[in-house]
Order: C-alpha cells, then structure tokens, then sequence
C-alpha cells in the first residue's frame, strides 16, 4: 500500500512541476488579465462536473468491483449526455441575462467550457474505473499522459502559434483531456468482451443514491475555495483576479503533502478496528502533514516580491501578499485533510460535510465583507478564516470523541523515530510496517 501511496504521490509531484511551468507560460505570457480568465473558466468546468459527478464520479470507484463495466458506461454515459444537454440549454437560457451570463462565464468562452467538461467527464470515468480495479499504475500513467500532454500542447500555442490568450491553456488542457481519454479506450474497451449489462435502472437508483451525499459535501467544499473568486469578478479587474489566482495556485500546490498523506491516513484508518489506534495514528499523520506542509510554505514565504516579479512577470508582484495571507489557512488545510480521512475512515463522514456548512456559512460572510473593500487580499483572508473554521469544527468533534489534546500535536522523537521506519519500509523493499 505505500508503495502505491509514493507512486501517486510521484504522480503529484509531476502535476506540481507541469503546473508551476504552465503558470509561469501563463504568467508570462499570457498577463494576468488573460490569466485570470482562465480561472474563471477553470472554475466554472469544476461546478459544472458536480453534477456530471453525482454519478459518473468518484462514486465510480466503489461500485467498480460491484457492477459490470457494461453496466457502468451504460449509466454513466447516459448520465453524462443527459446533464451536458441540461447545462446547453441553460447556457442559451442565461443568454437573455448577458450581465449575469459574463460575470459567471467569460465572453466567448462558453462553448469550450461545455466542451472540456464533457471531454473531462469521459477522462475521469476512465480513471475512477482503474482506480476501481486498483490498477494505481495505469490511473497514474493515465494521469501524467494527460498533465505532460497539456504542458506540451500549451507551449507550442504560446511559443509557435503565438497564442497570448486564455484558450491557450484551455486548448491545452482539452488536448491533454482528449489524448488520455482515448489511451483509456484501448485500455478499457478490450474488458467489454462478453459482458453483459445488468438492470440499469436498479443500478441508476443505487448509483444515485451513493453519489448525491458525495456531491453535496463535493459542492460545498467547492464553494469554500472558490465562491471568493465570483465576488472578485464583480469588485476586481481580470488582471486582480490573475493575480489573486496565481497566488491560490502556488499555496495550493502545497497541498500535494497533505494530499498524500491523506491517502495513506485513509487506507490505514479505513482498516483499524481499535478506536485507540485511530486516534494515535491520525495525530501522527497530522503532525507530519502540519509539519512537512509548515516547511514547505516557509520556503516560499521567504521568497521577496523581486523573485516573483521575475519568475511571473512584473504585473505579479502583489502575488507574496496573496500568499502571505493564505499561508496560515493552508496550515490548517493540511490538518483538516487528515481529519477529514479520519471521520470518512471510521465510518463518520457526516461530519465532513458539517464542517463543509460551517465553512461556507464563514466564507460568505468574509466575502461579502472583506472582498469589496480589500479586494484579492480580502479574498485570501476569506481563504484562511475558512479553512481556519474546518479545521475548529473537526478538531472540537474529535476532541468530545477521543478526548485529545492539542498539545499532543507537538512531535515527539517516537514520531520521527516511526516515520522513518515506515519510509525504510518502501525504499529497503520491505513489507508494510506495522502502522502503530
């Protein structure tokens, strides 16, 4: 299992450098007004796959081993032809609303949003079905085929076609979406031999009923990080909001710790009987993931605004205070991930999607307030109290249930002494060690 963990991690490491080169293309060339149309358009495809998600999402992963492929790309194709249709004819609809349409959508942008979700929808099914199989190998080279691709197509848009707009990282990105996709096909269609489907409908229904709990906390979560940003459309120029994305982009890179070991909280969590040894294995992983994640955004921290200005262009020199800001919410960000592994590890995700709630109840009232009148540093603030209030919330719910301290997150020698031993373990071609 950690093996698998350090290959997706590897996995990580590689979108991290891919996408740091695909800012500082983006940053560069591009500008920051462009750049910033760009993540608005991001962030439009990521609300528009919640619903494509509610059930041709990661719900996909469980229900892999359960059902036919023939089964799930029946429904899941359906489903995702059906709710592509639903967002076309909303888009015409918000057409007669053309100052709500815009704010939420850039001008010209609409039919390559609605595409690139599709083409996406189609990748993702592909990679939750392997992941599924546990085939983690063929779901990371699926991954870097897509993320290597897109860094390629993008520089010979930028660099030989002379495209110095948002489409060259959205045609970019549907080129390295498109390849994956069909590399997936060849992969996936041979297991179709034979096989037939089973009762759709009982499957929808089941299928339906697993995703739409997913999906809320998937929504609200995705409210949290980005519902800061169609504030600053209405407050900011595109050229703040490049900015403001740059900087999100680079703190949030540093999430890769947290994320991965996230992964590797959950797997062993998930298989942990003991309450005691759930507790004492989830304060471990998070004084790890706190730490690691502390180093890692000291470093940039550090950084002065000259070395920003020179790697992003000068129209990015305000990136250091975006950073600055977010830095202490991305601290606790790495905490309420490994919470969040612990409550969903146990068999307590309701309470994920509590501390989701309480968040966006903060993120609401912190934009409002803060964005007209601080503008991207407004918004970076919104980023940490909210992020600050996950982590409160979960924190409050595992100390009632396991009567843990916040001292005990201060790391102890046996801390490192078990980390070491666990590493060992992978790069000495050892078994797993014992977790506890």
């Amino acid at each position: 299992m950690f093996k698998k963990i350090l290959t997706t991690g590897a996995a990580r490491a590689v979108n991290v450098l891919t996408q740091l080169a695909t800012l500082i293309m983006g940053t560069r060339f591009l500008g920051a007004a462009e750049w910033g149309k760009a993540f608005i358009a991001q962030t439009d495809i990521t609300f528009l796959l919640i619903g494509v998600e509610l059930i041709a999402g990661s719900g996909l992963v469980y229900f892999t081993p359960r059902k036919k492929l023939a089964t799930l790309m029946k429904v899941s194709y359906g489903w995702i032809a059906f709710v592509m249709l639903v967002y076309l004819l909303l888009f015409n609809v918000l057409h007669f609303f053309p100052n709500f349409y815009h704010t939420i959508i850039p001008e010209g942008y609409a039919w390559l949003v609605l595409l690139l979700t599709f083409v996406y929808s189609l990748h993702e099914f592909n990679l939750n079905h392997f992941l599924g199989k546990e085939k983690v190998s063929t779901y990371n080279w699926l991954f870097i085929i897509q993320i290597l691709t897109q860094v390629a197509i993008m520089a010979i848009l930028i660099f030989v076609l002379e495209i110095r707009t948002a489409k060259a990282l959205l045609y970019s990105q549907l080129s390295g979406y498109t390849l994956a996709t069909l590399v997936g096909w060849v992969l996936l269609f041979p297991n179709l031999k034979r096989e037939t489907s089973e009762p759709l409908k009982d499957s929808l229904k089941e299928m339906l009923h697993y995703g739409a709990f997913l999906q809320l906390s998937i929504l609200v979560s995705t409210l949290n990080k980005r519902l800061s940003l169609y504030l600053l459309r209405i407050n900011c120029t595109e050229s703040q909001i490049g900015v403001y994305a740059s900087g999100t982009q680079v703190t949030e890179g540093v999430n890769i710790v947290s994320q991965s070991i996230g992964l590797v909280a959950f797997s062993a969590l998930s298989n942990t009987e003991k309450a005691e040894r759930a507790t004492q294995l989830t304060l471990r992983f998070m004084k790890v993931s706190i730490l690691l994640t502390f180093c890692a955004l000291s470093i940039i921290c550090l950084l002065p605004t000259s070395f920003f200005a020179w790697l992003f262009s000068g129209e990015f020199s305000d990136i250091r205070k975006v950073i600055l800001l977010m830095a202490p919410g991305i601290i606790f960000f790495s905490a309420h991930t490994i919470l969040a592994n612990y409550f969903s590890g146990t068999g307590k995700p309701k309470y994920n999607l509590y501390a989701s709630l309480i968040g966006l109840s903060v993120t609401l009232i912190s934009a409002f307030l803060l964005i007209p009148l601080l503008g991207i540093q407004g918004a970076a603030i919104t980023t940490s109290l909210t992020y600050t209030a996950l982590f409160v919330f979960q924190w409050v719910v595992f100390h009632k249930q396991t009567g843990s301290r916040l001292r005990q997150l201060i790391p102890e020698k046996e801390d490192f002494s078990w980390l070491k031993a666990e590493l060992q373990g992978i790069f000495g071609n050892k078994s797993d060690t014992n977790l506890s």
